[in-house]
């Protein structure tokens, strides 16, 4: 699941469509949703430099790591560091958000505050002024691309931190900028659920093509705390989580998978969910009080009862009686109630009512069943 998603982040957009977006949400039961974030964007690089991507570079909005985490981070995947300039631009949102750095470098305060790394950064002052900010990201992915047609992917390592000092509809509206934008191949971010409300989550599903929920494995009660018997199960949750996908297809339908994932040192590891521990298997068996398996003795009396629909008999046509006379029975009576209609017109003398039909259109009367031809 987590190759189909890098797949799809990879091949970017289709001509005349809208950039691929992915979201990914995690909460403080299972704060995993980093380690997800890290995996694909190593693996959107790979890509890159390998030149399988639609995307020829990435621009990196760092909000919640200083631009020296993700150069570790690239060097110890084995990236090289020094010429991540030619697919690489940084926008530093971490290190002075909102300028507090900068006035008191004017003023001679403090000396230059910002830590020097070896990726190419842009350093934004204020983070409030988000028109500014979809401005610096579209300049850096234009210096990746050397003002040419190639795309370049968008990558937000956090979007609960730009909620912090801007309003929802002014992110969304950022968000939708960039997926329409012909430059932009793809973006992909990373949400803290339990930080904002449920329309928050719910706007940034409807911006994306795909979003992915970093869950526990074991889910709790609203409002049942951890005890120190929990204490496991509570580390447990900070190494391993389900992780649950939502693809939304071109032609609307949605496909759902689900994962598991582990942290392993610095990265992540996705496998199939398994049954292993119960939970998965227990969740499929309905809670009834009745047992809904047959004995072998019902199943024979099941079998031996005979339907209406089901044919019967040695090969004779079946006869089922309706209710109605028989064909044979009605033409015996018509025959004989027509001969002594004739015996008592001759010995009577007496005359006899004709009907005509007034037009054509009219349907003669009938007593015959329009049905009667059917087999039922």
């Amino acid at each position: 699941m987590a190759e189909t998603i890098c797949r799809a982040l990879r091949d970017g957009a289709f001509e005349g469509e809208h950039a691929p977006a992915l979201t990914i949400k995690d909460t403080i039961d299972t704060p995993l949703g980093s380690f997800v974030f890290n995996h694909i964007l190593t693996q959107l690089t790979a890509n890159i430099l390998a030149g399988k991507s639609q995307a020829r570079g990435v621009v990196l909005v760092a909000l919640s790591r200083p631009p020296s985490f993700y150069a570790e981070l690239l060097k110890d995947k084995g990236f090289d560091v020094s010429s991540s300039s030619k697919w690489l631009r940084v926008l530093d949102c971490y290190s002075d958000p909102l300028g507090w750095k900068n006035k008191l470098m004017e003023r001679g305060t403090v000396r230059n505050p910002y830590e020097e790394t070896l990726l190419k950064t842009s350093l934004c002052k204020n983070l409030k002024e988000l028109d500014k900010v979809l401005s610096s990201i579209i300049e850096l992915g234009k210096e990746i691309v050397e003002e040419g047609k190639g795309r370049f992917a968008v990558a937000i390592d956090s979007v609960s931190e730009v909620l912090r000092h801007s309003s929802l509809p002014s992110v969304a509206r950022i968000l939708s900028h960039l997926r329409s934008h012909d430059q932009v191949s793809c973006i992909f971010c990373l949400l803290h659920v339990d930080l904002h409300e449920a329309k928050v989550a719910a706007t940034l599903e409807y911006l994306s093509t795909m979003h992915a929920d970093v869950e526990p494995i074991v889910q709790r009660t609203n409002g049942q705390r951890n005890t120190s018997e929990d204490l496991p199960m509570v580390e447990q949750s900070f190494k391993r989580g389900k992780f649950h996908v939502r693809f939304k297809r071109r032609n609307g339908r949605v496909r759902v998978m689900r994962e598991e994932l582990y942290v392993e040192g610095s990265g992540i590891k996705i496998t199939e969910v398994s049954s292993e521990d119960g939970f998965t298997a227990q969740s499929l068996v309905p809670k009834v009080q009745f047992n809904l398996d047959l004995s072998e003795k019902e199943r024979l009396d099941r079998a031996k009862v005979v339907l209406p629909f089901e044919h019967q008999g040695t090969g004779k046509p079946i006869q089922i009686y309706d209710g109605r006379k028989s064909l044979n029975e009605s033409e015996n009576e018509e025959k004989q109630a027509s001969v002594e209609k004739l015996q008592t017109t001759e010995d009577s003398g007496r005359g006899e009512i004709i009907y005509f039909r007034d037009s054509d259109d009219e349907m003669p009367d009938s007593d015959e069943d329009p049905d009667d031809d059917l087999d039922i």
